[in-house]
């Protein structure tokens, strides 16, 4: 499913057969490129390039970052995956409430919490936490 264009590249969600995390494709003949986004904070990463021979310049994936980042983009994307995957790849995380971040089961902080269930509240446009030993959800305005 299309989120936008970048100098007629489509960039795109996928919704067959795919998987965590949260990402879009983009790409041509040549190139594949897959870019990360979240549900708890509104940045935007490369995951990867596939074949690296034929890899795109720094510039055209900064660009492409850039405009999967615009809020518009972004909020487009998160409504896309969400009705066509259900998850926010937050199933075994926990949730560190003093850095209000993410983090992994594997290096989990003192003082965080494991995350019991996430949800996206799309109207809201908000990520909605049920933590461990809290009897009121935690609602992150993205």
């Amino acid at each position: 499913m299309k989120i936008c264009s970048h100098k007629g590249l489509v960039i795109a969600i996928l919704t067959r057969n795919e998987h965590c995390p949260p990402h879009v494709h983009v790409g041509t003949e040549r190139w594949n490129a897959r870019f990360t986004f979240s549900f708890w904070h509104n940045g935007v990463r490369l995951w990867d390039v596939t074949p690296a021979r034929n890899e795109p310049t720094v510039v055209v994936l900064e660009e492409l970052r850039q405009a999967i980042k615009r809020p518009l983009h972004l909020r487009k994307a998160r409504g896309l995956w969400w009705r066509s995957r259900q998850t926010l790849c937050l199933d075994r995380q926990w949730w560190d409430v003093e850095g209000e971040e993410v983090v992994s089961a594997r290096a989990p902080r003192a003082g965080a919490l494991a995350i019991e269930s996430a949800r996206f509240d799309a109207q809201s446009y908000k990520t909605v936490l049920t933590l461990a030993g809290r009897s009121t959800p935690l609602e992150i305005e993205l």
